[in-house]
């Protein structure tokens, strides 16, 4: 027996574009990008979430991915708007295909290849025809079979169009996709934590001289994690401060992985030593790293940085130290007067 979730859904306006070329893939993304690529391209497609359950409103990633916790024999829905960007009549097919996590990256699986997550999806319209600069709705239904494997699971849902050219010798197909990443978590009761630890910061150089920073990151919680953040940098050769620098994008982690997250820095930056801090998020999971680093001035080489507190618990520690010793001496004189007064008033 299956039981249909409901959820108060609100509306999103994040759209992704893609445009027609062979075999091109695009995920959900920033709308500024998408807004710059319908401009660029006259033959594009795009897709974006129609709606996200109001108790992840303030978390980014349910905003562009289809992101949930389901208990086996729970069955929801996710709208998800095609649109046709181009000045040209499109032909799309909407489907699920199989998605990992691996090496630190959302890794989808060639056309319509299954996985466990893809037999639990259907869509309402599998096949659109949209006139140019049309848009339709169609709905993603989810259910999950009550024997259903526990754990994480992951999988896309594709809007593709094709166009044939012929040449001299042969037919070429050319075909682009653009997808909502799904992030489906199975098992009884809540959601598991997110949750992730920065296991430190070191520094190297690229071949073109380019100085890098890099955050070794270990997901400790249960969810996959899709990484974002800066870097800032204080304390520098004669007083320096640089940054804030952003992280490279596109690393995912699933539960138990651990993979880098680069920054890359200005050439002309100094060596250092630098007082680094890196802000890293996933979602509405956030930590923060401080560490000493000193970029190597030649390429191929690594150098770990020295972890530091977060604050300036050096001078903080001592003022507490201080203060609690000048509160004990306080204590200790208040005694001693308390003796002799009473001593005095004895003898008289």
């Amino acid at each position: 027996m299956t039981f249909t979730v409901r959820r108060v859904l609100i509306a999103l306006a994040v759209v992704v574009v893609g445009t027609v070329l062979p075999t091109t893939t695009t995920f959900t993304g920033p709308a500024g990008a998408a807004t710059s690529a319908a401009t660029s391209t006259p033959e594009s497609i795009g897709i974006r979430l129609v709606d996200v359950p109001a108790d992840a409103v303030d978390d980014p990633r349910a905003r562009i991915y289809i992101v949930d916790h389901l208990n086996p024999g729970t069955v929801i829905q996710r709208r998800i708007s095609v649109s046709n960007l181009s000045d040209t009549e499109r032909r799309l097919a909407v489907y699920a295909g199989a998605a990992s996590v691996e090496r630190g990256g959302f890794n989808v699986s060639a056309g319509r290849t299954p996985n466990e997550l893809t037999t639990w999806i259907t869509i309402d319209r599998p096949l659109l025809t949209l006139q140019p600069h049309e848009e339709a709705t169609v709905t993603a239904k989810i259910a999950v079979p009550r024997d259903a494997s526990p754990g994480e699971h992951y999988a896309a849902i594709w809007a593709e169009t094709g166009t044939t050219h012929a040449t001299r010798n042969k037919n070429v197909v050319e075909v682009s996709r653009v997808g909502v990443r799904t992030y489906l978590s199975v098992g009884p009761g809540g959601p598991p934590p997110a949750d992730f630890a920065i296991a430190g910061l070191s520094s190297s150089r690229l071949p073109d001289g380019r100085p890098v920073a890099t955050a070794q990151i270990r997901n400790t919680g249960g969810r996959a994690l899709d990484m974002t953040g800066e870097l800032g940098l204080t304390r520098g050769p004669g007083g320096l401060s640089a940054g804030p620098f952003p992280a490279r994008l596109g690393k995912t982690l699933a539960p138990g992985q651990s993979e880098p997250v680069m920054v890359t820095l200005d050439k002309q930056l100094p060596a250092g030593p630098w007082t680094a801090l890196i802000r890293l998020k996933s979602g509405l999971t956030e930590r923060t790293a401080r560490a000493v680093i000193t970029f190597p001035q030649h390429s191929g080489e690594s150098r770990s940085g020295k972890m530091l507190p977060l604050s300036n618990n050096g001078y903080l520690t001592a003022g507490v130290i201080g203060i609690l010793l000048l509160a004990a001496l306080s204590v200790l004189v208040l005694r001693r007067r308390r003796r002799r007064s009473s001593r005095e008033r004895e003898s008289a």
